[in-house]
């Protein structure tokens, strides 16, 4: 049973880094989105499972380093949602 739930909250990391992400390639083209705001939190998400997700956010980090400090607060709270209590 264990497996089971680590696998849900795998899936469920996924599935709301991608939202994100594909929220943000929307916002990218509506003018009331931030866009890049949406696609840096939703590859926050994704870089805990994946190391070219990761270089690509330092490389946003390296343009954006205001919104980077803002992102990896969030990050750690929304993966803490998610950690086993």
């Amino acid at each position: 049973m264990d497996l089971r739930r680590r696998d849900v909250k795998a899936i469920g990391v996924l599935i709301l880094g991608w939202f994100l992400v594909g929220l943000g390639i929307v916002g990218l083209f509506l003018p009331f989105l931030q866009g890049v705001l949406f696609i840096m939190i939703g590859l926050a998400i994704l870089s805990s499972r994946s190391t070219t997700v990761k270089r690509l956010l330092d490389l946003l980090e390296k343009r954006y380093p205001d919104q980077y400090q803002r992102i990896e607060a969030l990050k750690d709270k929304v993966t803490g949602w998610f950690r086993k209590s």
